[in-house]
């Protein structure tokens, strides 16, 4: 794919749950690990040879990779600051340099403390549109969200209290926008306009999934048509 486009396109990965799972569900593609503890969960070293050492050769084209961590239970971590101190562990170790950014998907997780590790190793916080999440445009508005000067990242892929069943089953075959999602398109413009505000040296990934709305193109030529006109 690398010889496929320009030499400046730049490529977001997103790292594999080998690495982000604490907890396999019980599904069958999880085998015989299903319902089981994961001894990969952040695991540095193996993310670092596994991972990233076969991106080397591409590292100029990588913009981003996100560890996207589904939701835990209590019984995965009891409190958000648990989370938060294995997160800042595992960041430690990792290879500097590298673009990264985190995603969670517990709405209690989004805390001072939690803003304040991303910052403290230069990771940013991906804002997402998720069933059981607050809005981006709320996210945006917590304090110090923006936790990386030189990285942005957002990801809408549901709107915020709907199932993901659900959304399948009203935007499938997403040949077409369905169901505009006003307050998901303000704040896809708003992370737009402040990309094209900041400096050269910062990046701005926005990501759409066609269960938003229906159709992902559709979605983000009406975010940049907003930008551009707000």
């Amino acid at each position: 794919m690398v010889s496929a486009v320009p030499d400046d396109f730049l490529f977001s990965l997103k790292v594999t749950d080998e690495i982000t799972i604490k907890k396999f569900s019980n599904l069958p593609r999880f085998g015989l690990r299903a319902g089981k503890s994961n001894d990969n969960f952040l695991n540095a070293d193996l993310f670092a040879s596994a991972f990233l050492k076969p991106c080397e050769p591409f590292r100029k084209q990588v913009g981003l990779l996100m560890f996207e961590f589904s939701r835990f239970y209590p019984s995965d971590y009891k409190y958000g600051r648990e989370f938060v101190a294995d997160l800042d562990t595992f960041l430690a170790k990792l290879p500097k340099a590298w673009p990264y950014g985190i995603e969670i998907r517990n709405q209690h997780f989004l805390h001072a403390d939690y803003f304040a590790l991303l910052k403290r190793h230069g990771v940013a916080h991906v804002f997402n549109s998720w069933a059981g999440m607050p809005p981006v445009c709320e996210q945006l508005a917590l304090e110090a969200s923006r936790t990386c000067p030189t990285l942005c990242a957002a990801r809408f892929l549901l709107k915020p209290g709907r199932p993901y069943e659900e959304s399948v089953k009203l935007f499938a075959p997403y040949d077409k926008l369905k169901e505009p999602y006003t307050e998901g398109r303000a704040a896809g413009a708003t992370l737009i306009k402040e990309g094209i505000a900041a400096s050269p040296a910062r990046k701005t990934f926005i990501y759409v999934n066609n269960r938003l709305e229906g159709n992902a193109l559709g979605t983000l030529a009406a975010m940049v048509e907003q930008a551009q006109n707000n």
